[in-house]
């Protein structure tokens, strides 16, 4: 065997057209695992003694990369090539299959044979699965939930014809007795989420977070994995995990893509990807990098936590905007935004197309019922269950779900529009005041038109719905008078760099809010 029967046997081609599928189990293209593996430490694939673990593995491709750099970084040390790859497979590549299908396809793309002890593998092994594992993992019950993981018995309790989808990596409170060994780097593209909804068909909860926490359990020197990037803004499940991650000056490289199709294309995951290298003896500042519209801006090094905040800021160029248009010490924008269900009316709750009594209040429901024109119902008054006070106010209301696209530039949120006094809204609304009259809610709305507005506003939304706390960073105005990005670009006195910014991330909201 030589380098160049090698090289042929190692073609990536296969695996760049499987990384196009799309599935919550996202298959990695080859490039990106590259770009990974540039992050660590070169010397480490000149070292015979340095041991990889994937511990999700899907096609193989990151033990497939990581031997062909071990194959020519040990090459001084072993030079007979056989020999070398012995020792690589052997002693320094180990993966965990997450399904009985994967675990063949790795050892394919790895060993160059889907059974390691037989007469087409690159290198023999004594049982049939190599380093690369796949045991199947029953989830363990409690209240009809896994305790691991959260999947729902009455949809993964399964016979042993189907796969159950409990990785073995994140099934276990020891996963450093998986092989009984210490591991220098290890690097994944793990599982993202499982639907673990039964009367919601598509409930699905993370998991991907629990992948990223069991692997510094064994306490590597590197770990590098990609991951969806909703972790930035917590949320379902992820609220403890943004927090380990923000707060962990171990984490030292990122690189974000907020559109996920730059990374994995025809693939679509709502607020990006990104990939981390964390390193167990590296503290300090984050060195972060923004993948967007083709173009790649940074390293920036820079804390993952601004001074004195909570949120993490994705995009590196918005950094000096904020710190010229936030001021904490003013009085912030989230203040005249109400909570969600803001007079406890439910969205699944549209009242009467019609007024019954003389007492009904006028409500806004979302306009997508068609008996509902223009989406005007009308609510019995003892129907409302809070807000009373708001009935009466002059006030804006505003779609709690923002724009659903996931390219840029978009309009960050829907079109909000004048609420009139002796008036409600269910579920799908927000609201906005109170003002004085009509003429400054018309001004309020101006405002919230603005690029510069719904640009602040992005900072803190990483998802579709729009609640009160992503107006956090917009700064109240003078709402006597309507406002224009001119206006307010002259003001904060950013520079054209930073408008051309604002202007590629935010598309002009018209009056259809049209996307």
């Amino acid at each position: 065997m030589d380098n160049g029967l090698f090289g042929e046997i190692y073609n990536p081609d296969v695996l760049s057209c499987l990384a196009n599928l799309s599935n919550d189990e996202v298959f990695t293209p080859p490039e990106v695992v590259n770009n990974m593996l540039d992050m660590l430490p070169q010397e480490l694939f000149e070292n015979p003694d340095t041991t990889f673990l994937d511990p999700a593995c899907k096609t193989g491709v990151f033990l497939r990369e990581i031997a062909k750099r071990l194959i020519k970084g040990l090459e001084p040390q072993i030079p007979d090539l056989q020999e070398r790859i012995d020792h690589i497979f052997h002693k320094q590549l180990y993966g965990i299959a997450i399904t009985e299908l994967t675990s063949l396809l790795s050892r394919r793309g790895v060993y160059c044979s889907k059974y390691p002890n037989g007469e087409f593998s690159v290198t023999k092994f004594e049982s049939a699965e190599g380093n690369i594992r796949f045991k199947r993992t029953e989830h363990k019950w409690k209240n009809f939930k896994c305790i691991y993981c959260g999947a729902a018995q009455g949809q993964y309790d399964r016979g042993d014809e189907l796969e159950t989808h409990a990785y073995e990596w994140i099934h276990t409170l020891k996963p450093e007795e998986i092989f009984n060994m210490k591991f220098d780097v290890i690097i994944s593209n793990p599982p993202y989420q499982l639907n673990v909804g039964v009367e919601k068909e598509n409930y699905a909860i993370p998991i991907y977070n629990k992948f990223v926490s069991q692997a510094k359990k064994l306490n590597p020197r590197y770990i590098t994995m990609i991951i969806p990037a909703r972790w930035y803004a917590g949320g379902r499940g992820l609220d403890d995990f943004r927090k380990e991650m923000l707060e962990d000056s171990s984490l030292s490289i990122i690189h974000d893509y907020p559109d996920a199709s730059d990374i994995f294309p025809g693939v679509q995951i709502k607020a990006g990807v990104c990939y981390f290298l964390w390193e167990k003896d590296k503290q300090g500042l984050c060195s972060i990098t923004t993948h967007l519209n083709g173009e790649t801006i940074g390293p920036v090094d820079r804390p993952l936590l601004e001074d004195g905040s909570d949120t993490f800021i994705r995009y590196n160029q918005a950094i000096p905007i904020i710190h010229k248009v936030y001021n904490p010490k003013q009085k912030s924008f989230s203040e005249l935004v109400s909570p969600q269900t803001p007079f406890g009316l439910v969205t699944s709750y549209k009242g009467t197309s019609t007024k019954l009594l003389s007492s009904d209040v006028k409500m806004y429901i979302s306009g997508n019922e068609k008996q509902f024109k223009g989406g005007i119902a009308f609510c019995p008054i003892n129907k409302i269950t809070k807000g009373h006070e708001m009935i009466n106010w002059h006030k804006v209301y505003i779609p709690k779900a923002g724009s659903g696209s996931d390219s840029f530039p978009h309009t960050i949120l829907s079109k909000p529009f004048y609420g009139e006094p002796n008036t409600v809204c269910n579920q799908t609304y927000l609201v906005i005041g109170p003002f004085k009259d009509k003429i400054t809610c018309e001004n309020v709305i101006s405002y919230i038109k603005t690029k510069l507005f719904r640009f602040m506003v992005l900072q803190k939304k990483n998802s579709q719905d729009a609640m009160r706390g992503v107006y956090e960073y917009v700064p109240v105005q003078d709402f006597s008078k309507s406002w224009t990005d001119e206006e307010l670009f002259k003001k904060y006195n950013l520079t054209q760099d930073e408008i051309d910014f604002i202007n590629s991330m935010i598309k002009p909201m018209g009056d259809n809010n049209d996307e």
